[in-house]
């Protein structure tokens, strides 16, 4: 289910004319814009600007602020559980692995919220999102180690750590990164988690 269906799942009434409808589809995407780019302390009147709508219309068609960056957060969050269970399909553990590893640090790269969230700041509960990645990760480990594929002596709670630290910012000690420094950073840490014959 998209952010604008459960959106549009709490009203009571009427399905909303094809404007109003236009105008969810607005503020979800602008939600989703600027949770990306401000993180999740983000204000309805920056969302409104930038849906190009008021705040009058922000409150008809959102219940909260909070209520919006819930779903839109819901709805990133879900597309890591989908690379997930893609992943856990792959019937070659470790390919596995690596294919979620590079859509869940590719996820938390381009959103700042996405950050946030995972580290559990701001007000929205995600919890059941969080307990499904949780419970996915622990599946993708298990299987590339029950294999031989990945190192055995690393807890997959530590994997959670060591891919969160893959998205660097974009400077340190007076070095710029590179475009595709975080997929760099991936590689790194892939060849330190596999499993050496």
């Amino acid at each position: 289910m998209t952010a604008v269906d459960r959106l549009l799942a709490h009203e009571s009434g009427p399905t909303p004319r094809a404007d109003a409808r236009r105008n969810l589809e607005r503020l979800v995407t602008a939600a989703r814009s600027a949770v990306a780019e401000v993180g999740v302390n983000v204000t309805a009147q920056e969302v409104a600007q930038r849906a190009g709508v008021g705040k009058g219309t922000f409150y008809r068609r959102v219940p909260s602020l909070e209520a919006l960056l819930q779903v839109v957060l819901e709805e990133v969050l879900e597309q890591g559980i989908a690379a997930a269970d893609r992943a856990l399909e792959n019937p070659d553990p470790w390919q596995g692995f690596t294919d979620f590893a590079t859509a869940y640090v590719s996820l938390r790269k381009e959103s700042c919220g996405v950050n946030d969230a995972l580290g559990g700041g701001g007000s929205c509960d995600l919890e059941r999102c969080l307990g499904e990645l949780r419970e996915r990760l622990r599946e993708l480990v298990g299987r590339a180690q029950h294999n031989g594929s990945m190192r055995a002596d690393i807890p997959w709670e530590d994997i959670a750590f060591v891919l969160a630290g893959v998205a660097t910012a974009e400077h340190t000690i007076g070095l710029t990164a590179a475009p595709d420094q975080w997929h760099r950073n991936l590689r790194i840490v892939l060849d330190g988690l596999s499993a050496r014959p």
